[in-house]
Protein backbone atom coordinates (compact mmCIF):
# COMPACT_ATOMS: atom_id res chain seq x y z
CA UNK A 1 0.00 0.00 0.00
CA UNK A 2 2.78 2.74 0.67
CA UNK A 3 4.19 1.43 -2.58
CA UNK A 4 1.05 2.94 -4.18
CA UNK A 5 0.79 5.79 -2.31
CA UNK A 6 4.26 7.00 -3.28
CA UNK A 7 2.85 7.12 -6.96
CA UNK A 8 -0.10 8.66 -5.68
CA UNK A 9 2.15 11.71 -3.58
CA UNK A 10 4.19 11.99 -6.57
CA UNK A 11 1.33 14.17 -8.33
CA UNK A 12 2.13 16.57 -6.03
CA UNK A 13 5.43 17.51 -7.90
CA UNK A 14 7.22 17.54 -4.81
CA UNK A 15 10.26 15.11 -3.79
CA UNK A 16 8.26 13.22 -1.50
CA UNK A 17 9.32 10.13 -3.52
CA UNK A 18 13.41 10.26 -2.53
CA UNK A 19 13.28 10.28 1.02
CA UNK A 20 16.89 12.08 0.49
CA UNK A 21 17.82 15.75 0.56
CA UNK A 22 20.86 17.59 -0.44
CA UNK A 23 22.41 20.73 -0.58
CA UNK A 24 21.99 22.53 -3.98
CA UNK A 25 24.97 21.39 -6.36
CA UNK A 26 26.36 24.42 -7.69
CA UNK A 27 27.38 23.85 -11.90
CA UNK A 28 30.60 23.66 -11.61
CA UNK A 29 30.47 20.66 -9.74
CA UNK A 30 27.67 18.82 -11.56
CA UNK A 31 30.13 15.37 -12.70
CA UNK A 32 27.99 14.35 -15.70
CA UNK A 33 28.63 17.33 -17.89
CA UNK A 34 26.65 17.06 -21.39
CA UNK A 35 28.70 17.04 -24.61
CA UNK A 36 26.97 17.49 -27.81
CA UNK A 37 24.90 14.38 -28.93
CA UNK A 38 26.79 11.86 -30.50
CA UNK A 39 26.31 10.96 -34.30
CA UNK A 40 25.00 6.97 -33.44
CA UNK A 41 22.12 7.84 -31.35
CA UNK A 42 19.82 6.53 -32.85
CA UNK A 43 17.06 9.74 -34.50
CA UNK A 44 13.42 9.01 -34.43
CA UNK A 45 10.94 10.73 -37.03
CA UNK A 46 9.22 13.67 -35.24
CA UNK A 47 5.41 13.68 -35.73
CA UNK A 48 3.93 17.53 -37.43
CA UNK A 49 1.02 18.25 -37.44
CA UNK A 50 -1.20 21.63 -37.93
CA UNK A 51 -4.30 23.05 -35.89
CA UNK A 52 -6.01 25.42 -34.85
CA UNK A 53 -7.72 26.51 -31.03
CA UNK A 54 -9.69 29.09 -29.56
CA UNK A 55 -7.58 31.18 -27.12
CA UNK A 56 -8.53 34.30 -25.08
CA UNK A 57 -11.14 35.12 -27.94
CA UNK A 58 -9.12 34.50 -31.09
CA UNK A 59 -8.30 31.35 -33.65
CA UNK A 60 -4.60 30.52 -33.02
CA UNK A 61 -3.26 28.87 -35.60
CA UNK A 62 -0.47 26.60 -34.71
CA UNK A 63 2.07 23.79 -35.51
CA UNK A 64 2.55 21.03 -32.87
CA UNK A 65 5.48 18.55 -32.93
CA UNK A 66 5.75 15.54 -30.99
CA UNK A 67 8.94 13.46 -30.09
CA UNK A 68 11.70 12.07 -28.75
CA UNK A 69 15.20 14.09 -29.55
CA UNK A 70 18.38 12.01 -28.73
CA UNK A 71 20.44 13.52 -25.81
CA UNK A 72 24.19 12.37 -24.41
CA UNK A 73 25.87 12.82 -20.97
CA UNK A 74 29.77 11.91 -21.35
CA UNK A 75 28.56 8.74 -23.70
CA UNK A 76 25.78 8.15 -21.71
CA UNK A 77 23.08 8.12 -24.21
CA UNK A 78 19.13 8.88 -23.69
CA UNK A 79 16.08 9.41 -25.77
CA UNK A 80 14.18 12.75 -24.42
CA UNK A 81 10.50 12.82 -25.27
CA UNK A 82 8.95 16.30 -25.79
CA UNK A 83 5.61 18.73 -27.48
CA UNK A 84 6.05 21.57 -29.15
CA UNK A 85 3.34 24.66 -29.70
CA UNK A 86 4.63 27.30 -32.27
CA UNK A 87 2.41 29.92 -33.64
CA UNK A 88 2.04 30.22 -37.48
CA UNK A 89 2.51 33.12 -39.20
CA UNK A 90 5.44 34.49 -37.28
CA UNK A 91 8.05 36.11 -40.03
CA UNK A 92 10.84 36.48 -36.83
CA UNK A 93 10.79 33.83 -34.47
CA UNK A 94 13.90 35.48 -33.01
CA UNK A 95 11.06 38.16 -31.42
CA UNK A 96 8.99 35.66 -30.50
CA UNK A 97 9.31 33.99 -27.19
CA UNK A 98 9.81 30.37 -26.26
CA UNK A 99 9.07 28.99 -23.16
CA UNK A 100 10.09 24.95 -21.78
CA UNK A 101 7.96 23.65 -19.00
CA UNK A 102 8.05 20.37 -16.65
CA UNK A 103 6.44 18.92 -13.90
CA UNK A 104 7.99 17.57 -10.84
CA UNK A 105 7.86 14.67 -8.60
CA UNK A 106 10.96 13.21 -9.21
CA UNK A 107 9.10 11.02 -11.53
CA UNK A 108 6.17 12.96 -12.74
CA UNK A 109 6.09 13.53 -16.70
CA UNK A 110 5.03 16.67 -18.03
CA UNK A 111 1.30 15.86 -18.71
CA UNK A 112 0.00 17.98 -16.21
CA UNK A 113 0.89 21.54 -17.07
CA UNK A 114 0.77 20.75 -20.61
CA UNK A 115 -2.99 18.70 -20.57
CA UNK A 116 -4.10 21.23 -17.37
CA UNK A 117 -2.74 24.76 -17.80
CA UNK A 118 -0.39 26.22 -20.74
CA UNK A 119 -1.23 24.45 -24.04
CA UNK A 120 -4.02 25.04 -26.84
CA UNK A 121 -6.09 21.78 -25.42
CA UNK A 122 -6.78 21.13 -22.11
CA UNK A 123 -8.92 17.87 -20.47
CA UNK A 124 -12.79 18.77 -20.09
CA UNK A 125 -13.11 19.75 -16.63
CA UNK A 126 -15.57 21.61 -14.37
CA UNK A 127 -14.88 24.49 -12.33
CA UNK A 128 -12.95 22.22 -9.93
CA UNK A 129 -11.22 19.99 -11.82
CA UNK A 130 -14.06 17.42 -12.10
CA UNK A 131 -14.56 15.23 -15.01
CA UNK A 132 -18.41 14.43 -16.27
CA UNK A 133 -17.45 11.22 -18.23
CA UNK A 134 -14.94 8.77 -18.44
CA UNK A 135 -12.54 9.08 -20.96
CA UNK A 136 -12.38 12.54 -20.37
CA UNK A 137 -12.87 14.79 -23.26
CA UNK A 138 -10.29 16.87 -24.71
CA UNK A 139 -11.24 20.76 -25.35
CA UNK A 140 -9.41 24.28 -26.63
CA UNK A 141 -8.46 26.18 -24.13
CA UNK A 142 -8.73 29.50 -24.07
CA UNK A 143 -6.55 29.95 -20.86
CA UNK A 144 -3.52 28.90 -23.14
CA UNK A 145 -0.47 31.41 -23.27
CA UNK A 146 -0.21 30.16 -26.95
CA UNK A 147 -0.47 33.57 -28.01
CA UNK A 148 2.47 35.21 -25.58
CA UNK A 149 4.79 32.55 -26.40
CA UNK A 150 5.54 29.24 -27.83
CA UNK A 151 5.36 26.04 -25.95
CA UNK A 152 8.05 23.34 -25.42
CA UNK A 153 6.82 20.15 -22.84
CA UNK A 154 9.79 18.40 -21.73
CA UNK A 155 9.33 14.60 -20.22
CA UNK A 156 12.68 14.17 -18.03
CA UNK A 157 14.23 10.66 -18.47
CA UNK A 158 12.28 8.22 -17.08
CA UNK A 159 8.67 9.54 -17.27
CA UNK A 160 6.55 10.13 -20.00
CA UNK A 161 8.47 8.63 -23.00
CA UNK A 162 11.44 9.22 -22.34
CA UNK A 163 14.39 6.89 -21.92
CA UNK A 164 17.81 6.13 -21.38
CA UNK A 165 19.33 4.37 -24.82
CA UNK A 166 19.54 0.58 -24.39
CA UNK A 167 22.34 -0.30 -22.28
CA UNK A 168 22.65 2.60 -20.06
CA UNK A 169 21.88 2.83 -16.74
CA UNK A 170 19.27 5.06 -16.23
CA UNK A 171 19.77 5.76 -12.68
CA UNK A 172 22.76 8.17 -14.08
CA UNK A 173 19.46 10.47 -14.85
CA UNK A 174 17.67 10.42 -11.63
CA UNK A 175 19.76 12.78 -9.36
CA UNK A 176 19.75 16.38 -8.85
CA UNK A 177 22.84 16.79 -11.20
CA UNK A 178 21.63 14.64 -13.67
CA UNK A 179 18.41 15.03 -13.95
CA UNK A 180 19.44 19.40 -14.30
CA UNK A 181 22.22 18.39 -17.00
CA UNK A 182 20.06 16.76 -19.07
CA UNK A 183 17.08 18.74 -18.77
CA UNK A 184 19.80 21.40 -19.81
CA UNK A 185 21.25 19.82 -22.62
CA UNK A 186 17.89 19.20 -24.29
CA UNK A 187 16.98 23.01 -24.17
CA UNK A 188 19.97 23.85 -25.79
CA UNK A 189 19.73 21.76 -28.51
CA UNK A 190 15.78 22.27 -29.08
CA UNK A 191 17.43 25.89 -29.29
CA UNK A 192 20.19 25.30 -31.67
CA UNK A 193 18.14 22.63 -34.02
CA UNK A 194 14.80 24.88 -34.33
CA UNK A 195 17.03 28.71 -34.57
CA UNK A 196 16.01 29.47 -31.31
CA UNK A 197 18.78 31.28 -30.03
CA UNK A 198 18.04 35.21 -30.53
CA UNK A 199 14.45 34.23 -28.98
CA UNK A 200 13.63 35.18 -25.83
CA UNK A 201 13.45 32.15 -23.30
CA UNK A 202 11.33 31.04 -20.37
CA UNK A 203 11.13 28.03 -18.07
CA UNK A 204 8.14 27.01 -16.53
CA UNK A 205 8.13 24.01 -13.49
CA UNK A 206 5.70 23.01 -11.17
CA UNK A 207 6.77 21.64 -7.70
CA UNK A 208 9.99 19.44 -7.48
CA UNK A 209 10.12 21.14 -11.35
CA UNK A 210 10.85 24.27 -9.33
CA UNK A 211 13.91 22.87 -8.24
CA UNK A 212 14.68 21.70 -12.00
CA UNK A 213 13.82 25.44 -12.98
CA UNK A 214 16.23 27.38 -10.91
CA UNK A 215 19.29 24.20 -11.59
CA UNK A 216 18.31 24.44 -15.10
CA UNK A 217 18.48 28.74 -15.02
CA UNK A 218 22.09 28.08 -13.34
CA UNK A 219 23.10 25.35 -15.62
CA UNK A 220 22.33 27.02 -19.03
CA UNK A 221 23.83 30.11 -17.87
CA UNK A 222 27.53 28.69 -16.67
CA UNK A 223 27.71 25.63 -19.45
CA UNK A 224 26.27 27.15 -22.67
CA UNK A 225 25.82 31.38 -21.84
CA UNK A 226 22.53 30.82 -22.46
CA UNK A 227 20.67 33.08 -20.05
CA UNK A 228 16.97 32.65 -19.77
CA UNK A 229 14.67 36.04 -19.68
CA UNK A 230 12.00 34.34 -16.91
CA UNK A 231 11.51 31.73 -14.64
CA UNK A 232 7.96 30.82 -13.56
CA UNK A 233 7.93 28.69 -9.93
CA UNK A 234 4.51 27.03 -9.73
CA UNK A 235 3.85 25.94 -6.55
CA UNK A 236 7.29 26.35 -5.21
CA UNK A 237 9.77 24.87 -2.95
CA UNK A 238 13.06 25.88 -3.34
CA UNK A 239 14.58 25.28 0.21
CA UNK A 240 13.43 21.61 1.85
CA UNK A 241 14.73 23.39 5.30
CA UNK A 242 10.99 24.94 5.02
CA UNK A 243 8.88 21.86 4.57
CA UNK A 244 7.73 20.08 7.05
CA UNK A 245 8.36 16.53 5.53
CA UNK A 246 11.89 17.07 5.71
CA UNK A 247 13.29 19.39 8.17
CA UNK A 248 10.70 18.73 10.98
CA UNK A 249 12.27 21.82 13.04
CA UNK A 250 9.94 24.23 14.92
CA UNK A 251 10.06 27.30 12.95
CA UNK A 252 7.89 24.53 9.67
CA UNK A 253 5.10 24.88 12.08
CA UNK A 254 4.96 28.52 11.67
CA UNK A 255 5.59 28.08 8.26
CA UNK A 256 2.67 26.11 7.91
CA UNK A 257 0.32 27.87 10.21
CA UNK A 258 -1.20 30.11 7.56
CA UNK A 259 -2.02 27.59 5.62
CA UNK A 260 -4.16 25.62 7.72
CA UNK A 261 -5.79 28.68 8.83
CA UNK A 262 -6.86 29.48 5.32
CA UNK A 263 -8.40 26.05 4.69
CA UNK A 264 -10.30 26.33 7.99
CA UNK A 265 -11.62 29.83 6.67
CA UNK A 266 -12.61 27.68 3.56
CA UNK A 267 -14.24 25.07 5.43
CA UNK A 268 -16.12 27.82 8.01
CA UNK A 269 -15.11 26.06 10.87
CA UNK A 270 -13.94 29.24 12.43
CA UNK A 271 -15.51 31.75 14.93
CA UNK A 272 -17.58 34.59 13.73
CA UNK A 273 -14.83 37.05 14.47
CA UNK A 274 -12.16 35.58 11.79
CA UNK A 275 -14.99 33.75 9.32
CA UNK A 276 -16.00 37.47 8.42
CA UNK A 277 -12.59 38.75 7.40
CA UNK A 278 -12.07 38.50 4.03
CA UNK A 279 -9.30 35.60 3.30
CA UNK A 280 -6.24 37.94 2.70
CA UNK A 281 -7.06 40.13 5.79
CA UNK A 282 -6.97 36.92 7.63
CA UNK A 283 -4.03 35.17 6.23
CA UNK A 284 -2.13 38.45 7.02
CA UNK A 285 -3.12 38.68 10.91
CA UNK A 286 -2.49 34.63 10.60
CA UNK A 287 1.09 35.20 8.89
CA UNK A 288 1.88 38.09 11.85
CA UNK A 289 1.06 35.74 14.65
CA UNK A 290 3.35 32.93 13.23
CA UNK A 291 6.19 34.89 12.85
CA UNK A 292 6.37 36.60 16.13
CA UNK A 293 4.26 35.47 19.06
CA UNK A 294 4.10 31.45 17.74
CA UNK A 295 7.62 31.14 16.57
CA UNK A 296 9.19 32.49 19.65
CA UNK A 297 6.99 30.09 21.73
CA UNK A 298 8.25 27.37 19.98
CA UNK A 299 11.25 28.37 20.30
CA UNK A 300 11.18 28.04 24.22
CA UNK A 301 10.33 24.72 23.84
CA UNK A 302 9.76 23.50 27.68
CA UNK A 303 11.06 26.89 28.77
CA UNK A 304 7.66 28.19 27.82
CA UNK A 305 5.42 29.13 31.09
CA UNK A 306 2.08 27.45 31.56
CA UNK A 307 0.40 30.64 31.48
CA UNK A 308 2.40 31.63 27.87
CA UNK A 309 1.97 28.54 26.60
CA UNK A 310 -2.10 28.52 27.29
CA UNK A 311 -2.51 31.71 25.58
CA UNK A 312 -0.45 30.28 22.36
CA UNK A 313 -2.65 27.43 22.36
CA UNK A 314 -6.25 29.63 22.63
CA UNK A 315 -4.68 31.73 19.55
CA UNK A 316 -3.39 29.14 17.40
CA UNK A 317 -7.17 26.79 18.29
CA UNK A 318 -9.18 30.07 17.43
CA UNK A 319 -7.06 30.91 14.04
CA UNK A 320 -7.00 26.92 12.94
CA UNK A 321 -10.69 26.07 14.20
CA UNK A 322 -9.12 23.27 16.70
CA UNK A 323 -9.96 23.14 20.55
CA UNK A 324 -7.06 24.34 22.28
CA UNK A 325 -6.99 21.16 24.05
CA UNK A 326 -6.33 19.49 20.86
CA UNK A 327 -3.19 21.84 20.48
CA UNK A 328 -2.09 21.72 24.13
CA UNK A 329 -1.56 17.82 23.79
CA UNK A 330 0.16 18.50 20.77
CA UNK A 331 2.88 20.87 22.48
CA UNK A 332 1.49 23.65 20.35
CA UNK A 333 3.14 21.68 17.17
CA UNK A 334 0.39 20.69 14.58
CA UNK A 335 1.75 18.28 12.28
CA UNK A 336 0.90 18.39 8.56
CA UNK A 337 -1.03 14.85 8.62
CA UNK A 338 -2.66 15.45 11.93
CA UNK A 339 -4.02 18.91 10.32
CA UNK A 340 -5.35 16.95 7.38
CA UNK A 341 -7.28 14.41 9.49
CA UNK A 342 -8.16 16.30 12.50
CA UNK A 343 -9.85 19.25 11.43
CA UNK A 344 -13.22 18.15 10.11
CA UNK A 345 -12.99 14.75 12.48
CA UNK A 346 -16.14 15.85 14.05
CA UNK A 347 -17.72 15.60 10.87
CA UNK A 348 -16.21 12.05 10.18
CA UNK A 349 -14.26 13.93 7.49
CA UNK A 350 -10.50 14.57 6.57
CA UNK A 351 -9.55 17.38 3.77
CA UNK A 352 -6.49 17.17 1.16
CA UNK A 353 -3.04 17.85 1.41
CA UNK A 354 -2.57 18.72 -2.22
CA UNK A 355 -5.86 20.89 -2.39
CA UNK A 356 -7.02 21.19 1.27
CA UNK A 357 -10.56 22.39 -0.53
CA UNK A 358 -11.14 18.66 -1.14
CA UNK A 359 -12.60 16.23 1.38
CA UNK A 360 -12.92 12.73 2.06
CA UNK A 361 -14.42 10.20 4.61
CA UNK A 362 -12.10 10.23 7.74
CA UNK A 363 -10.49 7.36 7.65
CA UNK A 364 -7.30 5.53 10.01
CA UNK A 365 -4.01 6.94 9.79
CA UNK A 366 -2.19 9.64 8.11
CA UNK A 367 -1.46 11.03 4.70
CA UNK A 368 1.72 9.19 3.54
CA UNK A 369 1.27 6.15 5.75
CA UNK A 370 -1.28 4.38 3.42
CA UNK A 371 -4.38 6.94 3.56
CA UNK A 372 -5.39 8.49 0.52
CA UNK A 373 -5.11 12.37 0.33
CA UNK A 374 -9.08 12.85 -0.98
CA UNK A 375 -7.52 16.37 -3.51
CA UNK A 376 -6.01 13.32 -5.07
CA UNK A 377 -9.02 11.05 -5.68
CA UNK A 378 -11.13 13.74 -6.58
CA UNK A 379 -9.10 14.50 -9.26
CA UNK A 380 -8.23 10.91 -10.20
CA UNK A 381 -5.70 9.57 -13.04
CA UNK A 382 -7.87 10.57 -15.74
CA UNK A 383 -4.75 12.85 -17.00
CA UNK A 384 -2.50 10.12 -18.08
CA UNK A 385 -5.24 8.17 -20.22
CA UNK A 386 -6.23 11.75 -21.64
CA UNK A 387 -2.57 12.48 -22.91
CA UNK A 388 -2.38 8.52 -24.47
CA UNK A 389 -5.28 9.81 -26.19
CA UNK A 390 -4.50 12.93 -27.42
CA UNK A 391 -1.12 12.01 -28.67
CA UNK A 392 -2.78 9.38 -31.09
CA UNK A 393 -5.56 11.02 -32.00
CA UNK A 394 -4.56 14.50 -32.67
CA UNK A 395 -1.20 14.72 -32.78
CA UNK A 396 -0.32 11.59 -35.27
CA UNK A 397 2.46 10.31 -32.43
CA UNK A 398 2.36 6.71 -31.88
CA UNK A 399 4.30 4.12 -29.82
CA UNK A 400 4.17 0.87 -28.26
CA UNK A 401 5.91 2.46 -25.16
CA UNK A 402 4.08 3.73 -22.15
CA UNK A 403 3.41 6.88 -21.24
CA UNK A 404 5.46 7.14 -17.48
CA UNK A 405 2.97 9.65 -15.76
CA UNK A 406 4.42 8.94 -12.39
CA UNK A 407 7.19 6.65 -12.43
CA UNK A 408 8.12 4.96 -8.89
CA UNK A 409 11.39 3.91 -10.43
CA UNK A 410 12.32 7.68 -10.80
CA UNK A 411 11.44 8.62 -7.56
CA UNK A 412 12.68 5.51 -6.04
CA UNK A 413 15.64 5.62 -7.05
CA UNK A 414 16.05 9.55 -6.95
CA UNK A 415 19.74 10.82 -5.31
CA UNK A 416 21.06 14.17 -4.55
CA UNK A 417 24.74 13.05 -3.93
CA UNK A 418 25.39 14.64 -0.86
CA UNK A 419 24.77 12.80 2.23
CA UNK A 420 23.19 14.58 5.50
CA UNK A 421 22.08 17.97 4.04
CA UNK A 422 18.96 20.15 2.79
CA UNK A 423 18.04 21.25 -0.57
CA UNK A 424 19.07 24.72 -0.51
CA UNK A 425 18.95 26.90 -3.64
CA UNK A 426 18.70 30.41 -2.31
CA UNK A 427 22.36 31.17 -2.77
CA UNK A 428 21.23 29.44 -6.63
CA UNK A 429 18.62 32.14 -6.74
CA UNK A 430 20.63 34.99 -5.50
CA UNK A 431 23.42 34.27 -8.22
CA UNK A 432 20.92 33.69 -11.40
CA UNK A 433 19.40 36.93 -10.25
CA UNK A 434 22.54 38.45 -9.91
CA UNK A 435 24.32 37.18 -12.67
CA UNK A 436 21.18 38.05 -15.35
CA UNK A 437 19.70 41.53 -14.73
CA UNK A 438 17.26 40.78 -17.24
CA UNK A 439 16.14 37.54 -15.48
CA UNK A 440 13.06 37.77 -13.84
CA UNK A 441 11.09 35.49 -11.66
CA UNK A 442 7.32 34.35 -10.69
CA UNK A 443 6.01 32.69 -8.03
CA UNK A 444 3.05 31.27 -7.90
CA UNK A 445 1.48 30.11 -4.87
CA UNK A 446 -1.96 28.47 -3.94
CA UNK A 447 -3.85 29.24 -0.61
CA UNK A 448 -4.85 25.55 0.13
CA UNK A 449 -2.04 24.16 -0.88
CA UNK A 450 -0.60 21.95 1.84
CA UNK A 451 2.45 19.75 -0.13
CA UNK A 452 4.23 23.42 -0.74
CA UNK A 453 2.41 25.97 0.94
CA UNK A 454 2.96 30.01 0.31
CA UNK A 455 3.96 31.16 3.48
CA UNK A 456 7.74 28.98 2.86
CA UNK A 457 8.08 29.90 -0.11
CA UNK A 458 7.77 33.88 1.24
CA UNK A 459 10.31 32.64 3.89
CA UNK A 460 12.31 31.37 1.29
CA UNK A 461 12.82 34.50 -0.97
CA UNK A 462 12.68 36.35 2.27
CA UNK A 463 16.13 34.92 2.56
CA UNK A 464 17.66 35.44 -0.58
CA UNK A 465 19.40 38.89 -0.05
CA UNK A 466 19.28 40.59 -3.57
CA UNK A 467 20.15 44.24 -3.96
CA UNK A 468 16.94 45.83 -4.05
CA UNK A 469 17.45 46.52 -7.98
CA UNK A 470 17.40 42.77 -8.73
CA UNK A 471 14.22 42.31 -6.36
CA UNK A 472 12.03 44.00 -8.81
CA UNK A 473 12.50 41.11 -11.00
CA UNK A 474 11.25 39.23 -8.19
CA UNK A 475 7.08 38.53 -8.16
CA UNK A 476 4.79 36.72 -6.30
CA UNK A 477 0.90 35.78 -7.24
CA UNK A 478 -1.33 34.44 -4.76
CA UNK A 479 -4.83 32.20 -5.88
CA UNK A 480 -7.87 30.66 -4.11
CA UNK A 481 -6.75 27.18 -4.87
CA UNK A 482 -4.49 24.02 -4.13
CA UNK A 483 -1.38 23.18 -5.46
CA UNK A 484 -2.45 22.41 -8.96
CA UNK A 485 -3.57 26.24 -9.59
CA UNK A 486 -5.47 24.31 -12.81
CA UNK A 487 -7.57 22.28 -11.13
CA UNK A 488 -9.81 25.34 -10.49
CA UNK A 489 -10.51 26.96 -12.93
CA UNK A 490 -10.98 30.93 -11.60
CA UNK A 491 -7.72 30.64 -10.50
CA UNK A 492 -6.60 29.56 -14.51
CA UNK A 493 -8.66 32.37 -15.40
CA UNK A 494 -6.58 34.52 -13.48
CA UNK A 495 -3.33 33.17 -14.12
CA UNK A 496 -3.68 33.99 -17.56
CA UNK A 497 -4.30 37.62 -16.65
CA UNK A 498 -1.46 37.34 -14.63
CA UNK A 499 0.38 35.78 -17.42
CA UNK A 500 -0.34 38.45 -20.13
CA UNK A 501 1.47 40.95 -17.46
CA UNK A 502 4.58 39.25 -16.68
CA UNK A 503 5.32 38.46 -20.60
CA UNK A 504 4.77 42.25 -21.55
CA UNK A 505 6.51 43.76 -18.60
Amino acid sequence: MKKLLSLVLALCMLSVLTGAVAEAVPVEAAPDAPVEAAAEVAEEPLSVTHHTAQVAGQALSYTATAGRLPVELQGNQCQMFFTAYTLDGVEDVSARPVTFAFNGGPGSGSLWLHMGMLAPRRLDVDEDGQSNSLPVGIVDNPCSILDMTDLVFIDPVGTGYSRAAEGVDPTLFYSYEGDIASVSEFIRLYTTRNGRWGSPKYVAGESYGTVRAVGVADYLSQRYALGLNGVMLISSINDMGSSMEFAGSDFTYALYLPTYAAIAWYHGVLDEQYQSMALEDYIAEVRDFAGSEYQAALFKGARLADGEREAIAQKVAAYIGYKAEDVLRANLRIRNDDFCTGLLKDRKLMVGRIDGRYTGPLTEGSIGDGVADPSMSATGDFFSAALNRYMSEELDYHTDLPYEYLSGEVGGSWSYNLDNQVLDQKETIYNIMSRNKFLKLWVLCGYYDLATPFYPAEWVYDHVFLNPEDRERLSFTYYPCGHMIYMHHPSLEQFRKDAEAWYTE
